[in-house]
């Protein structure tokens, strides 16, 4: 219940998101560029104003400065590129330069000797300044996009899932961490991330026009692309990501109606699934844990066994299908299994589909005992 309104709340707010954001999605060429200003009306109180370096940018202070222009303190506040201690000491905040992390005083700098501030909650890639951002000013943003206190337990939620596949990222490779322990070079280069497109916004070398002014401009678009990708990242969680936890606290609570062994579930609607049922698992101290999960493709309408992997982010299954199935179709696969209408099993076993329900139970509660 408390994920629909969520949804219906984000859904009313879909104009909103357009009118009050496509301002900051657009190249803003009426304002002063250099400075990113906006002349404030006589009748308004002047905007305050956040600084970041100036020269070369990268996806952290691009995207921190969106995002901190998202929050009631710093609403659409002026962006100020500048090196200059002294012009970097007048500003009201100050991201990814400056050598100093105080957010009582709003800086928020990751580059100095000895800092080593994590986001917590089992996170431990160290921060860049967006994730600096993120870890003060993500709870106002997202419950301010769902129109909810920020102590709902759903924005606390969205909050931890967002950081872990959105933001974690941004603040590895800001960082130059590996994804994985290894002396080995890559086996691919993979230049199609977000760090990645945003870096190559920067003025090329043989552009003609150097001056801060272009480079400014450059820096304007990269905010745009980091926030639109970031806000595409909020509205997933938030209309599909959330809504689909109560879907599997309900089909997980009713395992051991599917079948007593309580290690086959079945997903009344096909949603994200994955995250959820860990996270579940942990805080109901499911034992024994689920080994697969039925679903029905929308497009063929058959029924698909998944074998859940050992963790989200693995390729190896608690329980593959059996070995003798994998690689198998249709009729040959039917007569090994024993169970009529079967379809596929895939050659590692991590998934199959039969062209029912029951046939497709029957191939999970038989792979249970193979």
């Amino acid at each position: 219940m408390q994920a629909q309104t969520i949804t219906r709340g984000l859904n009313q707010r879909l104009f909103t998101f357009h009118t009050h954001f496509t301002p900051l999605l657009l190249p803003l060429m009426a304002t002063r560029v250099s400075a990113f200003s906006s002349a404030g009306s006589p009748n308004h109180a002047p905007l305050k104003r956040v600084g970041t370096h100036n020269g070369s940018f990268h996806c952290d202070e691009a995207l921190g400065c969106f995002m901190i222009r998202l929050t009631d303190k710093f609403s659409n506040a002026e962006i100020v590129r500048s090196r200059d201690p002294q012009v970097l000491e007048g500003l009201d905040a100050v991201l990814d330069v400056g050598g100093v992390y105080d957010p009582s005083r709003d800086r928020y700098d990751h580059h100095q000797k000895g800092f080593d501030e994590v986001f917590g909650h089992g996170f431990s890639t160290k921060l860049s300044s967006a994730g600096l951002v993120y870890k003060h000013f993500g709870k106002e943003i997202i419950a301010k996009e769902l129109q909810v206190d920020e102590e709902h337990p759903n924005v606390h939620r969205l909050f931890l899932a967002i950081y872990k596949s959105f933001m974690e990222a941004i603040d590895a490779v800001d960082n130059g961490i590996n994804r994985y322990d290894t002396d080995k070079p890559p086996r691919y280069v993979n230049n199609t991330h977000l760090s990645s497109r945003v870096g190559r916004l920067n003025l090329d070398w043989i552009e003609p026009d150097q001056s801060p002014e272009k480079e400014n401009e450059a820096f304007q678009r990269a905010m745009a692309l980091a926030g639109s990708e970031f806000l595409d990242s909020v509205r997933y969680h938030a209309k599909s990501w959330l809504p689909a936890r109560s879907i599997v606290l309900e089909c997980l609570t009713a395992r051991q109606d599917i079948d007593p062994s309580g290690e086959i579930m079945v997903l009344t609607t096909f949603c994200p699934w994955k995250l959820h049922l860990f996270e579940l698992e942990e805080e109901m101290k499911t034992e024994p844990t689920v080994k697969y999960v039925l679903y029905q493709d929308d497009r063929s309408k058959h029924w698909r066994v998944q074998a859940v992997a050992v963790s989200p982010d693995s390729f190896e299954s608690r329980k593959p299908l059996p070995s003798q199935w994998r690689g198998l179709r249709d009729d040959e696969l039917s007569r090994e299994a024993g169970i009529p209408g079967c379809v596929f099993v895939h050659m590692s076993g991590f998934i199959g589909g039969n062209q029912s329900y029951e046939g497709a139970l029957a191939m999970a509660k038989a792979a249970l005992k193979l």
